[in-house]
């Protein structure tokens, strides 16, 4: 269990790609979100921000280059994420339409107020 205490060295140059590839990304999600895509905008925008949080955690965070365990962990977190995320959609997609109901049987506020 002995693992080498030895740091990995980024050069300077892969930061500063990672990050203009970062500032890139972020023009790219402002212009998209200036077109109307439909339905399609969320999942665009959704998709170029889990590819900046990858760059993040990869190369910030150093998990490229972290030890086995550390990588088990950040797998585990992700998938509780997806878990949870699919859980809430689930929820989400079962439940019946919302109507209005409520508000049209209710008495105006004035008659409460004396």
């Amino acid at each position: 269990m002995s693992e080498s205490k030895e740091e990995h060295v980024i050069p300077f140059k892969n930061y500063a790609l990672i990050f203009v590839a970062l500032l890139a990304l972020t023009f790219v999600t402002y212009h998209v979100a200036l077109v109307d895509l439909g339905p399609w905008n969320i999942v665009v925008a959704i998709v170029i921000a889990c590819t900046k949080a990858v760059l993040v955690v990869l190369f910030f965070m150093h998990a490229a280059y972290a030890p086995r365990r550390t990588r088990l962990v950040i797998l585990a977190g992700v998938f509780w994420m997806l878990l949870l995320l699919g859980l809430t959609l689930a929820d989400y997609l079962t439940r019946p339409p919302a109507t209005d109901s409520v508000s049209s049987n209710t008495a105006p506020v004035a008659a409460y107020v004396r």
